[in-house]
């Protein structure tokens, strides 16, 4: 089985699209897939389940049978911080409840497991808990997905140190254009991350509002 966790520059880069996408693609070439987005925050009651958007993509993308309360275990209802939203729940984030979320979904035995932190790498999850403390436990390679807007290129040489320096492998990034018109002088500050991070560029995203992935662009061979 092959596994990664994809982490984000910061909050909407363009991580689920990415993620669900991906997925997308690799059903698409006969992969058994699977998504995992072990804590949400800011969801909504369907039929008294909690369900929160980028989740629901992540599990729509699936193909291995497994429930949305497996793909999202953790899903909390307001939309802000994961750890404030816990807190004002009563509720406490262990380590070992995102472990046991993660080897559940393992037991379905998918060819790809992609786990989707929320936010930014460095995410609190409460009671001194950060989500990278996790992805060490889990030994997951990383894959960043860099949104190309104003303040990326320090988002992502930031987010690329703090991925080494936890002892993780930086597998591959993204580069995601976040609106129909690029930032201003993309090209140059796409050639400035392809020059600075020493993790190859695995596939550059075009503005897609098609959540199951641009066409113009094969995600099927990226992992290979």
């Amino acid at each position: 089985m092959q596994s990664f966790f994809i982490t984000g520059t910061d909050t909407e880069v363009g991580k689920t699209f990415f993620t669900a996408s991906l997925l997308n693609a690799q059903a698409a070439a006969g992969r058994r897939v699977a998504g995992y987005k072990p804590v949400s925050a800011g969801c909504e009651l369907i039929n008294n389940e909690r369900v929160n958007d980028d989740a629901r993509e992540l599990w729509q993308a699936s193909n291995i049978g497994a429930p949305l309360q497996h793909v999202n275990p953790i899903a909390l209802m307001p939309p802000i911080a994961p750890h404030i939203a816990a807190a004002e729940a009563g509720m406490v984030i262990t380590e070992q409840a995102i472990v046991d979320g993660y080897q559940q979904l393992c037991d379905y035995a998918p060819d790809l497991l992609l786990m989707e932190g929320a936010g930014g790498w460095q995410l609190p999850l409460g009671n001194g808990l950060w989500m990278p403390q996790i992805v060490q436990r889990l030994r997951l390679p990383v894959i960043m997905v860099v949104g190309m807007r104003l303040g990326c290129l320090n988002h992502a040489m930031l987010t690329a140190q703090a991925v080494e320096q936890a002892g993780l492998t930086l597998h591959g990034w993204v580069a995601n254009q976040l609106t129909p018109t690029p930032m201003p002088y993309y090209a140059q500050n796409l050639a400035t991350l392809l020059q600075s991070l020493s993790a190859p560029m695995l596939a550059e995203l075009p503005y897609c509002e098609d959540t199951s992935g641009p066409a113009s662009v094969n995600l099927s061979q990226i992992l290979v």
